[in-house]
């Protein structure tokens, strides 16, 4: 049976979804994909550090699927605003969200409306090159940064700006972020851990990496890497945790060279007010600490000089027009993949989703390999269970509306630009920014 998907979103789940659908032996799908911004990709080229190329070599599998003759791209191309979903509905006979968790969770502290207060996502998207943030020009004329969380995110900000012009140099982070990050005064970062080390979110690479930054020590605080018992006892089981903290151990004694640039590892404190006049000048830090493995303040206080905040405390879903969400959850409501009205509610038919999304922002980026399949084997499932949409070419509807959007073949071109652009400074890429930029190469 012929069967026509329309995909939301262009990241890894949508790609993974894309595959497993055209993967299909009991029927023939054609999939249409539709993201936004005119790049795909979606966290692989605008989430993953640059001068991490490894983890963006994924990409090659998302080139396969894109090259089979039954997917179609549409990057440049608004959902909600140029498509709406009573247009795919009638076009297509299933509908797949991939739309990850676009904004971020907040400090909720006073000061954090403040200028120099942001969050992690705001900074990754804007040295990754991410059009919304070109213009973030954060100020980096200062001293002192605090980055507020202990995942990979966190490690990925505050290793960036630790490193030097030399070692960003070779990479394919955008102009404008080298660009500023070459000039960069920043001496001290300070990443801060509301648990103890044992319960950092970080992995053994990401923070076994600070021990080899050029111009940058990691510092830590002995009196911060003791465990509570109940800790000690998880370390034991936990390898992955038990080399975390013996990675950071490590690093007590450094710090005390001529290194220009210091990156503290600080747990069991907490922020609880960024003052400043007009940007953030102070971030006055509580101590912690653990009580059943949770964090509870102890009254005590000391404050960090910085001129800039970065949170990374977590993501969030956004409402995507006239589809089902989960505001206490932050996703779209689903029934292992299938969308439902409500949260535990009545499933819609022909709606789908996947990723972040689906089951909110955890793992890592191949989890959403897996994910996004236990989505499409129940869509295979559904086949025919929908009233089949009438086949109207949603291509044409767009040129209708004039729309001018950007197909696979076209983003083909802007990455062999981009590619040959890096060939010449001898980096991966240089990254194209703007929409007219990139139009400018088409």
């Amino acid at each position: 049976m012929d069967v026509r998907v329309a995909i939301i979103g262009a990241g890894p789940s949508a790609f993974y979804g894309a595959a497993a659908l055209l993967a299909s032996k009991d029927h023939s799908v054609k999939v249409d994909m539709f993201d936004r911004l005119a790049a795909p990709f979606g966290l692989v080229r605008y989430g993953v550090a640059p001068d991490h190329p490894r983890i963006k070599s994924v990409t090659t599998l998302y080139e396969k699927t894109a090259a089979d003759a039954r997917f179609r791209f549409f990057g440049a191309v608004d959902f909600g605003r140029d498509l709406k979903l009573a247009d795919l509905e009638s076009a297509y006979d299933m509908i797949l969200f991939c739309s990850g968790a676009q904004s971020d969770r907040s400090l909720g502290i006073p000061g954090e409306d403040l200028q120099g207060s942001m969050s992690a996502t705001e900074f990754v998207a804007w040295y990754n090159g991410h059009p919304d943030y070109e213009n973030l020009n954060p100020n980096l004329d200062i001293e002192g940064v605090v980055v507020v969380g202990v995942g990979n995110v966190a490690m990925d900000v505050a290793r960036i700006l630790a490193k030097s012009p030399q070692e960003l140099a070779t990479t394919d982070i955008a102009d404008h972020a080298l660009a500023a990050l070459s000039k960069s005064r920043v001496k001290d970062i300070y990443v801060l851990g509301r648990r103890g080390p044992a319960q950092a979110k970080f992995t053994n690479p990401e923070i076994k990496e600070f021990g080899h930054l050029a111009v940058a020590d990691p510092v830590v605080r002995a009196a911060e890497l003791e465990l509570d018992p109940q800790s000690a006892a998880e370390c034991e089981t936990d390898r992955l945790m038990k080399q975390n903290v013996e990675i950071l151990a490590s690093y007590i004694d450094r710090g005390q060279g001529s290194k220009q640039r210091r990156v503290h590892f600080r747990f069991l404190v907490s922020p609880v007010e960024i003052t400043g006049r007009g940007k953030v000048e102070q971030v006055k830090i509580e101590q912690n600490k653990l009580e059943a493995g949770n964090a509870v303040g102890t009254g005590e206080f000391e404050t960090v000089q910085a001129g800039m905040v970065l949170r990374s405390v977590g993501y969030k879903g956004v409402p995507l027009a006239d589809v089902p969400f989960d505001g206490k959850k932050a996703i779209i409501p689903n029934a292992g993949g299938r969308v439902t009205k409500t949260a535990g509610g009545e499933v819609v038919p022909g709606l789908y989703v996947a990723g972040w999304a689906k089951r909110g922002p955890t793992g890592v980026i191949g989890t959403n390999k897996k994910d996004a399949e236990e989505t499409v084997a129940l869509m295979l499932q559904d086949v025919g269970k929908r009233k089949s949409a009438s086949g109207a070419d949603v291509a044409k509807l767009l040129q209708q509306r004039g729309v001018k959007f950007v197909n696979w073949q076209d983003w083909k071109k802007i990455d062999a630009a981009e590619i040959e652009k890096g060939n010449a400074q001898n980096r991966p890429r240089v990254k194209l920014v703007g929409i007219d930029e990139m139009r400018a190469v088409l």
